[in-house]
């Protein structure tokens, strides 16, 4: 288990922290293993009744770490094995109720793992960003089957492929945030929401769950069409330009 991934139960509840403030939580592979084994260890735990992904107070998470992009990419990555998928597949079959809390940016992976979450609040804070074609790349996560789902296509097409930002609020009204709390309140309010809905009847809430949501193999060939795609374009003149780009401008 990687420093940067803490996770502790309480009660019924699973918390799955992010922790890596230097970097405003930028995920790596170790960060994707940690959460992967967080919520399939969960699943055959019957103490465990929800899930919580939280990056404390100040920010969400940056979206995957740019270096370890850039090296899946040298390698021939990301590949059906990648940690990032095999942690977009636990998020696919997983059966308990996962509520995530965003106090801050929220970018790329931060977003599309949110449409996997059943509950969402979000600080004043939050900002939303899924900004893939300007990588010269495309949707991952399923977001692309998903987040039209959630919000229709319009919305969906100006954030997966403008690039367009959005803010709790947007989030409120497009329908894939439930909640908007003052800033460092999220974490506090979803540890509220647990306890609401892990005082419920535990298989009435797990059976209503599964009849709302996709079956997960419909979910898990997304993932994989899109991986098959996301890792041509890795390779692409585009998403080499643009990331040499990025890389002098943060560098400089």
């Amino acid at each position: 288990m990687t420093a940067h991934v803490i996770v502790t139960d309480e009660a019924a509840t699973r918390v799955i922290r992010l922790r890596r403030p230097e970097k405003k939580n930028a995920i790596t592979h170790e960060m994707f293993r940690a959460m992967r084994e967080a919520i399939d260890t969960a699943q055959n735990d019957p103490k465990i009744r929800c899930l919580i992904v939280t990056g404390g107070s100040g920010v969400f998470t940056a979206g995957n770490d740019i270096e370890d992009l850039l090296e899946q990419s040298t390698s021939g990555q990301p590949s059906p094995a990648s940690d990032l998928v095999k942690f977009l597949y636990s998020l696919a079959h997983n059966v308990k109720p996962i509520i995530a809390a965003v106090d801050g940016a929220a970018m790329g992976i931060g977003t599309t793992m949110l449409f996997h979450c059943d509950y969402v609040l979000a600080s004043t804070t939050a900002l939303f960003s899924t900004p893939f074609s300007s990588f010269g790349l495309v949707p991952e996560g399923a977001s692309s089957l998903l987040m039209p789902r959630s919000m229709g296509h319009q919305r969906a097409f100006a954030m997966l492929v403008m690039g367009r930002t959005m803010t709790a609020d947007d989030g409120r009204d497009a329908g894939f945030v439930n909640t908007v709390v003052a800033p460092g309140h999220a974490e506090v309010e979803a540890r509220k929401v647990a306890r609401e809905i892990c005082a419920l009847p535990p298989d009435a809430v797990a059976i209503s769950r599964r009849l709302l949501r996709l079956p997960p193999e419909d979910v898990t060939r997304r993932i994989d069409q899109e991986n098959h795609v996301f890792a041509e374009r890795m390779r692409s003149q585009e998403a080499i330009t643009a990331f040499k780009t990025f890389m002098a401008r943060t560098k400089g």
